[in-house]
């Protein structure tokens, strides 16, 4: 299971952030095929939106056949399978690149204070 996380700074909607994270869930491995989603009001809940916002999000899926909805029983990671293309995965990884400089450097923050703390940070996740 992922845990969502939207960021209302980001200027995407929500909806397309909740998208986005299943997408990325599916092709990183994080989600499985027939893995169960949190259902609309309970995602919405915790995400502090709209449960339209959810729905949306949950029916785009499924025209794209990325999500089954079961009634009474949940949503569904479907069985298909899932590719980040090379071109969006380094638009996404520049977008938070980008957010990540500017808010560091609002702080004073040196590119070199910034890698040395992402390599301490990748140092300990590697433990």
């Amino acid at each position: 299971m992922i845990d969502f996380k939207l960021d209302p700074k980001a200027g995407v909607p929500f909806y397309r952030q909740i998208i986005d994270q299943i997408k990325y869930g599916i092709a990183t491995g994080n989600l499985k095929v027939g893995e169960q989603l949190p259902t609309v009001r309970s995602l919405a809940v915790d995400l502090k939106v709209n449960l339209n916002t959810v729905s949306k999000a949950y029916k785009e899926l499924e025209i794209q056949n990325i999500l089954e909805t079961q009634l009474g029983s949940g949503t569904f990671i479907g069985n298909i399978e899932v590719k980040v293309s090379p071109k969006e995965k380094k638009e996404k990884l520049q977008g938070i690149c980008r957010e990540f400089l500017t808010i560091a450097s609002s702080y004073g923050f040196s590119l070199n204070d910034m890698i040395a703390e992402l390599n301490t940070m990748q140092s300990k996740t590697n433990q």
